[in-house]
Parts: C-alpha cells; structure tokens; sequence
C-alpha cells in the first residue's frame, strides 16, 4: 500500500525530512512529557519544574533523532520497513541512553535512572509515534484515492472530447498525418487520465501532457491560443502529483482564451529555485465574460493533493495581477533517487 512520502514508494515509513512530520513528532512525543510530568507531581510549581527537567532530556534526544533520520533516510527506506523500524529503536535506545547519563552527572541531586527504564521509554516513545504515522498514512490513502476520483471528475470536459475528435475528422483528407497526430495525442491523455495516479511522477511527463493537450487545443483555436514555454531551468527529474499542469492550461483555455475575442497568451514558467520547484501559469482574465462554473474544482483537487503529498512543505497560490489570472505552485524539489 502506497504511503504519504515524498518518494511515492510503497513504504510505511514517514520522511523525517518533511516539515509537517518534523511537527507531529515533536507534538507527539511532548504530549507524552506533559503526561509523565503530571504523573509524577502533585503540585503546580513542581510540575513545571518536572516538565522543564524532562524536556531538557527529551528535546534533545528528539532534535538529534530527526536529524540523523533525516540524513539516514536512503539506507533506512532501502533495508524495508521491519529492519528499518528495528534500527530505528536501537538508535533511539542508545542516544536516549547517552543523554541519561550526561544529564545525570549535571544534576549530581537527582540518582540517574536504570538502563532498562530509559530503554522501555525510548522504546514506548518512539513505537508510539511511528505507530501514529502509520496510521495516519493509513488514513490518508482513501483520500488520495477520492482524490484522484475527483481529478477524474474534473478534468476533459465533454466539449474538449467533442471538439478534438471532430477536429480529427475535418483532417483525415486533407491532413491525415496531423490527423494522426490528434488522435495519438488524445490517447496518450486518456491513457494518463485513466492511470492509477496515486504515485508521484516525473514532472517532465507532466509538461510532455501537458503539451499534447495544448497542441490538440491549438488545432482548434488556431492563431487565438499563444504559448510562451519557460522552462529552461526545469527539473524534469522533480517528483510531482500527477494532472497536476494539465489542469491549470485547461482552465485557462477554457476561462481565459475561448472567452476572449482576440484570443490569448498563456504563460508558464517552470524552475527549480535552492530546493523547491516554482510552477506558474499566466493567462488573460476574462472576469464575468468567462464561461460559467469557474474552476474552483481544480484549484481544491490539486491543493488537496499537494497536502496530501508533502503536507505544509507545497503551496498554491491564486490572484488576479494586472488583468492576469496567475496560478503559483511551489512544492519541495524531490526525485526518485531520494
């Protein structure tokens, strides 16, 4: 079963690179501070004195977890996911067993405690969260699904099918190897659509799909639709949610240049910049000249599947700038390798 990662890799393990998981964590195993805290006093004052001493020993333990997890995340996907969690657990005990012992001889007061208790505590602790993680991704796989269900829903409207296969048979005289083309092209869309898209793909794929969708609409709008392609410092290596372009230039054919009586440009860039890719599509904004409906529909479907993919780490932005509809993505740069 595919799990919410980066690497779209049917793994169960969390990336400790991930923001949003570096968040969880430490709100997981705080909760658990608060708790042990409260156990082991009976009064106010030495209860905040009890949490302070107990982070004190746990926020280091937890930081320099995350940190070598994160580095560590290539050999530790590539062992699978028992010997990886055993690993894990042994790292845990050793470090929390180290700091037990540096912070007992700062607080010479306090008797250290026993190997075996410092050891049942990393153990519960990092069990727990990792169990929490799971589950979570567990959780979060029937949504990529529905989510994909309503990609489906959203995207080819009737009309572009209509118009694409009737632009088809006003060629097979006269231009049958563009014909060709055409039907080619919308096989390969459909065949794309139709996948089972709940793994990442090469963004590279996305921008070839995405061409074969505008070449197909450039056939039928002619000198009306124009196309300005930025996208010399593309990765194309990047790991992206699937239909993630193919919708945007779908809407603004079908919001911005069909609407508009002399037509259009519509504008992308695409880059890498330090370690995330920017996607942005620009096209004319036909305010309430445009078709009915809006694409509200779209814009949700690929924001929830963002979250869905790399939690708090992408974004997606809309705005209306200078009688421009700009639509902005900025996801982290992740590929297969990693």
């Amino acid at each position: 079963m595919a799990s919410i990662n980066q690497t779209g890799a049917g793994i169960r393990l969390p990336n400790f690179c991930n923001l949003g998981v570096m968040l969880r964590a430490l709100l997981v195993v705080n909760l658990f501070v608060f708790a042990a805290a409260a156990m082991r006093t009976r009064t106010l004052d030495a209860y905040w004195f009890e949490f302070l001493l107990l982070a004190a020993f746990v926020e280091p333990v937890l930081l320099l977890s995350l940190v070598v997890l994160c580095a560590a995340r290539r050999p530790l996907h590539a062992m699978g996911y028992v010997p990886a969690i055993l690993s894990i657990a042994a790292f845990e005990v050793a470090v929390a067993w180290v700091l037990s012992e540096t912070v007992a001889g700062l607080i010479p007061d306090r008797p250290p405690l026993p190997f075996f208790l410092v050891a049942f505590l990393a153990l519960f602790a990092t069990f727990v969260t990792l169990l929490y993680f799971d589950l979570r991704a567990r959780a979060l796989s029937p949504a990529i699904a529905e989510a994909r269900i309503q990609a489906l829903q959203a995207r080819i409207r009737p009309h572009f099918l209509y118009n694409s296969i009737n632009a088809a048979l006003s060629l097979i005289r006269t231009e049958p190897r563009r014909a060709e083309q055409v039907l080619e092209d919308l096989a390969d869309l459909f065949r794309v659509l139709m996948a089972d898209n709940r793994t990442l793909a090469p963004l590279g794929d996305e921008v070839s799909l995405a061409r074969q969708y505008l070449a197909i609409e450039q056939l039928r709008l002619g000198e009306r639709l124009r196309i300005r392609w930025n996208v010399d410092g593309m990765p194309a290596e990047a790991l992206v949610p699937p239909l993630i372009l193919q919708p945007l230039v779908e809407n603004a054919v079908y919001h911005g240049i069909e609407p508009a009586d002399g037509g259009g440009e519509i504008a992308i860039d695409i880059r890498k910049s330090g370690e995330q890719v920017h996607m942005t599509l620009t096209n004319p904004f036909s305010g309430t000249n445009g078709h009915p409906g809006g694409n509200k529909m779209a814009m949700a479907n690929i924001r929830e599947r963002l979250q869905l993919h790399f939690d708090v780490e992408a974004s997606l932005k809309s705005e209306v700038v200078d009688g421009q509809y700009r639509v902005t993505i900025r996801l982290p740069y992740i590929k297969a390798s990693t």
